[in-house]
């Protein structure tokens, strides 16, 4: 047995998870349309790369990735690309986002497509590339690009890769069932992924004890791997990135860090079957396992679900029955939100449709003044103190919650849950953390707006500045030159004196004195400088006899079109032509002076 640690907090919710895993994974009807979204990660939505109408098969790229924190969109069946526009996504707000819908054609035609069994023989570069061509992301959580993740380029070598097999949230068996069915494909995407990050020390497989029958199915497959899978009681929220590494390895993550930067990774076990199709069945990530639950549907159970299908569609084949249920939730009922239409699409990281009726979960009740009882922060699984964010989120204290380190919170719902007020402290936190995150972006802009402002107000300045000392040198030549001049002139009337001795006239042909040579020599050379080189000279001139040139071919063209005009027009044309021809003649000789 491997030693595991006891996180702080947490809660005990009714687990509800046995209801839809007496049948195996199940296979649904192809839908009619599939709407995939082009944001379904973290980073940069995809590219769409296809048009309208154009015909496309199972797997094929309909969208490319749009940077480094991207991942590409693949069609999840064969059909007709009928719509590319904005549709309401997965999202409590029922926000719009870019789409791309396809009719299907029920044939599920795949592209042509093949992986290699020979993994350890390939580079890691070329296998994260696989992945991210893949278009895997995380599908646990926030949907963080894998490619990314599992990027060798650090500082840090890994020495520690944690498989997510938790599944804390209630109601939610997705990769339970997944394990029980598909354990030894999973296992192999572990050792992909240890292929990957240069064979880690430890490889461990968290799990809570509350499946029996997923453990027992993973026993025989990681025999003699090195894979441990271990075993640690349940309690929610276990399956939080930092919650987990802590419970396997004692460790705890610092605030802003990274599990890289600590030298571990954390995959979950979905990702991983999705990494090991990519890899060795050469399958891009376009369906995955959906648990449909509740007590508002007739049938509980784990379908391995396209992306992209309506949620309708699930419900409409587990018997909803709308008159039981108020909602219709994405996730499970800790985190997870009421969809504002059943008609958006199943995304990647969508590992539940929970259906509940009344009775289950009740109408939200108004929330009441908090009594400062202090349950929120023994539920805790970080150690926060939410009575304390929730004051400072009203008063939009944005300061004060970064100092009680909000952006720390994992958002579990825990505190809700415990709360007698019924406060619904985790909205109040997104929405704090979502001005703040605002007002950082505005603070970006305003401070990139005020370097361009002060970047432009000093290069008028330093423009002015130029033009100043241009205009003070050419002042300062202009009364050098005229000092020159009368000097000369002087000098060839008078000749020089003394300071103190007093000017008298000089006799005829008089030679200047010394000083007044050197100024006149300084005027000569000065004015010498300023002439153009002869290359420059005739690089101009050769300039000017090609405009002229050009400017006589125009006026003997427009002279031509007016050769019938009686209006005293051809005589102008004709007084121009030959305006012209003379200044191209007289640039011609000053060349053929200046070749000479």
């Amino acid at each position: 047995m491997s030693r595991t640690w006891v996180t702080p907090g947490g809660v005990h919710p009714p687990e509800n998870k046995h209801q839809s895993v007496t049948q195996p994974i199940g296979q649904l009807p192809i839908p009619e349309k599939l709407i995939i979204p082009l944001s379904q990660h973290i980073g940069a939505p995809a590219i769409p790369c296809v048009e309208m109408g154009q015909q496309v098969l199972k797997g094929q790229v309909i969208a490319q990735a749009a940077g480094m924190v991207s991942i590409p969109m693949h069609a999840p069946s064969s059909g007709t690309i009928s719509a590319i526009e904005h549709r309401p996504i997965a999202h409590a707000s029922g926000m719009l986002a870019p789409c791309i819908e396809i009719t299907t054609d029920g044939a599920d035609t795949w592209i042509e497509h093949e992986g290699i069994s020979d993994y350890e023989h390939i580079s890691p570069r070329k296998l994260i590339e696989m992945i991210g061509n893949a278009g895997i992301s995380g599908m646990g959580g926030a949907g963080f690009p894998s490619a990314v993740k599992l990027n060798p380029g650090r500082q840090r070598p890994i020495d520690t890769l944690i498989v997510n097999a938790t599944e804390c949230e209630p109601y939610i068996t997705a990769d339970d069932s997944a394990i029980r069915e598909r354990a030894g494909e999973i296992v192999e995407g572990i050792k992909i992924l240890s292929a990957i990050l240069d064979h880690p020390h430890h490889i461990m497989i968290g799990i809570e004890d509350n499946k029996p029958e997923a453990i027992e199915a993973l026993a025989p497959h990681v025999e003699g791997t090195g894979i441990s899978v271990v075993v640690f009681p349940t309690k929610y929220p276990s399956g939080g990135e930092k919650q987990l590494i802590y419970i396997l390895t004692g460790r705890e993550l610092p605030a802003g860090k990274l599990p890289a930067d600590e030298g571990m990774v954390c995959i979950n076990i979905g990702t991983t079957y999705a990494i090991k199709r990519a890899v060795i069945d050469g399958e891009p990530l376009i369906s995955r396992v959906t648990t449909v639950t509740g007590d508002a549907v007739g049938t509980p159970r784990n379908y391995d679900t396209l992306i992209g299908t309506p949620v309708r569609h699930l419900l409409e084949h587990n018997q909803f029955n709308e008159q039981a249920g108020g909602r219709v939730v994405m996730g499970g009922p800790m985190m997870g939100f009421t969809l504002p239409s059943a008609d958006v699409p199943i995304v990647k990281t969508t590992n539940c449709i929970l259906a509940p009726s009344y009775a289950e979960i009740p109408d939200d009740e108004p929330a009441q003044p908090c009594i400062r009882c202090g349950m929120c922060a023994e539920a805790c699984p970080v150690s926060l103190l939410p009575q304390q964010l929730f004051w400072y989120a009203q008063a939009q204290e944005h300061d004060r919650l970064e100092a009680h380190n909000l952006f720390d919170c994992i958002e579990c719902g825990a505190c809700s849950y415990v709360c007698p007020s019924n406060i619904p402290l985790v909205q109040y936190y997104r929405a704090a953390k979502g001005e703040i995150r605002q007002a950082r972006e505005e603070k970006v802009k305003s401070d990139h707006a005020r370097d361009r402002f002060e970047f432009h107000k000093e290069r008028i300045e330093q423009a002015e500045r130029e033009k100043e000392a241009k205009r003070a040198a050419r002042r300062e030549a202009t009364q050098q030159a005229k000092a020159d001049h009368a000097a000369a002139a002087n000098g060839s009337a008078v000749p020089s004196a003394a300071p103190s001795t007093p000017a008298t006239a000089a006799p005829a042909g008089a030679v200047p004195s010394s000083s007044a040579a050197d100024i006149i020599a300084a005027a000569q050379a000065r004015a010498a400088a300023k002439q153009a080189s002869p290359e420059d000279q005739r690089a101009k001139l050769e300039r000017t006899i090609a405009s002229a040139e050009q400017r006589l071919k125009m006026a003997e063209e427009k002279l031509a079109e007016a050769i019938n005009d009686d209006s005293g027009k051809q005589d102008k044309l004709s007084a121009a032509v030959e305006n012209t021809r003379q200044k191209l003649e007289q640039s011609k000789s000053k060349l053929a002076e200046l070749a000479e």
